[in-house]
């Protein structure tokens, strides 16, 4: 599996379209052009050393730029597109993304209380059109209220008391279902029990439910629920979430206690997506979704 390990370091390409400037967020613009740059001299053919020499300069430099250490510029960029063979529109998609590099970054208020290995992904997750995401324990971040994501992490040993009002306001931040500029479509398979565990208690239980049952209204948000009488299905292997966007190739995101992995290699990324489309099919349509989550809704606003 080719992945990358962000522990110790801070669908496939249609149209172009316009990066959202209140999303803007250089780093991952970098980590996604790297990410292209070594996928197509990967299928070229070419080596690291040959790609320094058609660009002038070390290898070293090739290898930054590929890990998005290093502000790919427009120029070299198509260079390097151009000795990997690639076509004359995905060699203007990459340098249009690299002459994108905006000098502010949208979570930048919410630094300190970040993990480094996860504002990569929050950045990704900003530039993203679409994501999938499985999740077997909790709900996913994007579908999460102010009180069930309080409850969940005062739970936990990772977020010191001080950074817990910061954190919350950085997760709320994060959410785009609702936005009226550039929404997030989201499809997510939600495990049963995960309906059934009251994070916070009833009443901030009964609040999230009502919250997935609003968003569930949206044409961008496809909430299914994986009844506990499916005895087995791929999601059994763990969580993970995959990410799609309008001018990069989409990614396979792996979270850990500590850090988290990224999915890059074409295939692995395509067995995900089957993954998920094997769980999409075996969970239960929206419609019998929010009949059950408005059931375990009313059941707790009457208790």
């Amino acid at each position: 599996m080719d992945v990358v390990d962000t522990e110790s370091h801070d669908p496939e390409p249609q149209e172009d379209h316009t990066v959202t400037v209140s999303r803007s967020d250089p780093s991952a613009l970098r980590f996604l052009i790297g990410h292209e740059l070594r996928s197509a001299r990967v299928r070229a053919g070419v080596s690291q050393a040959e790609a320094a020499k058609e660009l002038g300069c070390t290898q070293p430099k090739i290898n930054n730029m590929e890990n998005g250490k290093y502000q790919q510029q427009p120029d070299e960029t198509a260079t390097l597109m151009r000795l990997y063979a690639a076509e004359v529109d995905q060699i203007d998609r990459i340098t249009s993304l690299a002459g994108r590099a905006d000098q502010s970054t949208w979570w930048a208020p919410f630094s300190e209380v970040l993990p480094g290995w996860f504002k990569t992904f929050i950045g990704l997750e900003g530039l993203a059109t679409s994501q999938f995401t499985y999740q077997a324990m909790t709900l996913t971040g994007q579908l999460q209220t102010e009180g069930y994501a309080t409850a969940l992490l005062s739970g936990g040993l990772q977020i010191a008391p001080l950074d817990l009002p910061q954190t919350i306001r950085a997760r709320m931040a994060r959410q785009r279902l609702t936005s009226e500029d550039n929404p997030l479509y989201l499809q997510a398979v939600i495990e049963e029990h995960t309906l059934d565990r009251l994070v916070g208690g009833p009443e901030v239980m009964a609040e999230q439910l009502g919250h997935l049952l609003d968003l569930m209204d949206r044409e961008n948000v496809e909430l299914r629920e994986m009844p506990t009488s499916t005895p087995v299905h791929a999601g059994l292997d763990g969580d993970f979430t995959l990410l799609h966007f309008d001018t990069a190739l989409s990614l396979g995101y792996v979270e850990y206690q500590t850090g988290a992995l990224y999915v890059q290699d074409r295939e692995q990324v395509a067995m995900y997506k089957m993954i998920a489309d094997r769980l999409l099919s075996l969970a239960l349509p929206v419609e019998e979704s929010a009949h059950i989550i408005r059931g375990r809704r009313d059941r707790l606003e009457q208790a």
